[in-house]
């Protein structure tokens, strides 16, 4: 059996390899379109020396091999939570095996790294099809007019696209990626063989010297540097998506070489023809060339942006199911990949925020300041989380976990404390989006707290109020009620009001509640758990991981199986709706209230989230004071 599983995964490896070259390499993909001009033509560029074109080449060389495949291909990628990466399955993964002032400061990180992330997700479009587009000032200069309404008509163009979702065009990402990274080769071999002595930048003493001669602006340019690793945490984000291992094969195979080959071929251009800076990658290309680079370029980055936004909504609905944001509409754009989701509020809300960094931006040089602020914050954060992991779920000793931190803590600073200086230029957008971001996150979870220890105190044993109904001989009705209530063990308010208003109670009521775990999957055996409270009165709890929809009509075939057969055509869901009042005394701010009480009204229904038959419900509202 351990063989057929085998041969069966290595069969699967091909096809997932190049799927996750369409995916998961699309960001870092794009990247040779401004990394190296970004460090000789951007706002912190150095002089354009033979000696620097060395150091910064050093500089590349090192920050691939350092940052995203020893941090992230080697070390990251096997913090796994059941399968699955990215910064909330991270945090709640390490949530399980810390407590006190540890689990709150994880807490923290993991939030504000899901934060950043939204901010990606908006300047990773807005960065990749500008650095794309502005090719048309190479072909003809006077093009350079169209180069911002273009790029909006294409991000505007890409998110109308995402309702129809990747499932019919996703088998075409994987193939496009691999002409695009060959491409990449091919243009960096040719300015390599032109100037082969641009390989002894692999020498980390060039970076070295490259410090010393330049002091401070040598450490300014590590912001542009650092522009080559973007996409790495996407490398650990699409983990659950693909596995371990043909991420890493598309990396060390395909999309690492030529990664390198291209930054060295823009290198030794550099060296030949310093004029070459306003845009090295384009330049590399031969005349005749310029126009189908332009268009593979422009399809690359289209590609790196879907990958991106497509991932911002995998996160949203980790962060509905966790309980950090309010349910949202989810709609599944394929009948067999659970994964391919599009959630129209965070489409609409990034293409709004995309189109304004272009508008406000213009250039893809004006949103790199912006960019790796976002993006070396969220870095520092996994490097801090997966030691937490290494230590308490790896049993790593102390020295070793510490040193191999500290190791990749070097440049994980250093990236950061070069980007951090560009706050006044743009830098401050990520950080105010993802301030914004937790903000909700934020109040919508200690909103839910506290909306939980009010209604708790109206709590009612079930068991009296089944003995009061009982003794009282209170009209029971034919049919079944479903009711929809978060409190495991008391009885649902929706109950109660019915009681209070109508005095009648169905012959059959099933209390249901859904609860989301810590973990990405829950295994079939624990998804639901039954229990007869007697008097026609039952309990169901549903169980699923923050990877999984919520399907509450499978949740009552199952529960059929049990002996509790539902029919979901006839039966009456009966759900609590609550008016969240901002007046009185409260222990959250007023404005963090009213922020609460907006999305709670804007919240997606519990019938639709749920799947349940629209016209089988029933809404009883209350209105409570926080």
């Amino acid at each position: 059996m351990a063989t057929t599983a085998k041969n069966a995964r290595h069969g699967r490896l091909a096809p997932l390899t190049l799927a996750a070259l369409g995916v998961v390499y699309g960001d870092i993909g794009t990247s040779p379109l401004y990394a190296i001009r970004e460090c000789f033509a951007g706002p912190h560029a150095v002089a354009l020396t033979r000696a620097n074109v060395l150091g910064v080449l050093s500089l590349v060389f090192w920050t691939l091999t350092v940052v995203v495949t020893l941090k992230y291909q080697v070390y990251v990628l096997r913090a796994d939570n059941r399968g699955e990466g990215g910064i909330l399955a991270l945090m709640a993964l390490v949530r399980h095996h810390v407590d006190g002032r540890l689990r709150w400061a994880v807490l923290a990180l993991g939030l504000f790294g899901a934060a950043l992330l939204y901010a990606d997700g908006v300047l990773t479009p807005a960065i990749s099809v500008l650095g794309a587009i502005e090719g048309l000032t190479v072909v003809a200069p006077t093009l350079g007019r169209f180069i911002v309404p273009l790029s909006i008509v294409i991000l505007v163009g890409l998110f109308f696209f995402q309702r129809r979702g990747t499932a019919g065009v996703g088998a075409v990402f994987g193939p496009i990626m691999v002409v695009w990274f060959a491409t990449l080769a091919v243009l960096g071999l040719s300015g390599v063989a032109r100037e082969p002595a641009v390989l002894a930048a692999i020498n980390p003493l060039w970076a070295v010297r490259f410090f010393a001669a330049n002091d401070v602006a040598g450490f300014l340019v590590l912001g542009a540097v650092f522009l080559v690793a973007t996409g790495g945490e996407a490398l650990y984000a699409d983990l659950g998506h693909f596995g371990r291992k043909p991420i890493q094969v598309g990396w060390f195979g395909v999309a690492g070489l030529a990664l390198l080959l291209n930054y060295f071929g823009q290198g030794a251009l550099l060296l030949s023809d310093p004029s070459a800076a306003e845009s090295p990658f384009y330049r590399l290309a031969p005349s005749w060339a310029l126009v189908p680079l332009l268009v593979l370029a422009t399809m690359a980055a289209i590609i790196a942006s879907q990958a991106i936004i497509s991932g911002s909504f995998s996160l949203t609905r980790q962060a509905v199911q966790l309980g950090y944001l309010p349910r949202v509409g989810i709609r599944h754009t394929s009948a067999t990949e659970i994964g391919q989701i599009y959630v129209p509020i965070v489409n609409w809300l990034l293409m709004l925020a995309t189109v304004g960094v272009v508008l406000g931006f213009q250039s893809s040089s004006n949103v790199a300041s912006a960019y790796g602020v976002a993006l070396t914050t969220t870095m520092f954060i996994t490097t801090l989380l997966a030691f937490l992991v290494a230590r308490r779920i790896w049993g790593w000793p102390a020295w070793l976990a510490a040193a191999v931190t500290a190791a990749l803590l070097v440049p994980d600073l250093a990236f950061f404390g070069a980007a951090i200086v560009k706050v006044p230029d743009g830098g401050w957008f990520p950080i105010a989006m993802a301030g914004a971001v937790l903000a909700v996150m934020t109040t919508w979870a200690r909103g839910r707290e506290l909306l939980a220890q009010t209604l708790a105190q109206r709590h009612v044993d079930v068991g009296t109020l089944i003995r009061d109904i009982d003794r009282r001989g209170i009209r029971r009705v034919a049919g079944t009620a479903v009711y929809l209530t978060n409190d495991p063990v008391g009885t649902p308010i929706a109950l109660l009001h019915n009681l209070k208003l109508n005095w009648i109670v169905h012959e059959r009521n099933v209390f249901l509640t859904v609860v989301a775990e810590d973990e990405p999957y829950v295994a079939a055996e624990r998804r639901l758990e039954t229990q007869d409270l007697g008097s026609g009165f039952h309990r169901l709890i549903g169980r699923f991981g923050f990877m999984e929809d919520a399907d509450v009509p499978a949740l009552l075939e199952a529960a059929r199986e049990r002996g509790l057969a539902i029919d979901t055509l006839s039966a009456t869901f009966v759900l609590s709706r609550n008016v969240v009042l901002t007046s009185g005394r409260s222990k959250l701010a007023r404005w963090r209230r009213t922020l609460f009480a907006a999305l709670a009204r804007n919240a997606e229904t519990a019938d639709r989230y749920f799947g349940l038959p629209a016209n089988r419900i029933m809404t009883l509202g209350m209105q409570v004071e926080l």
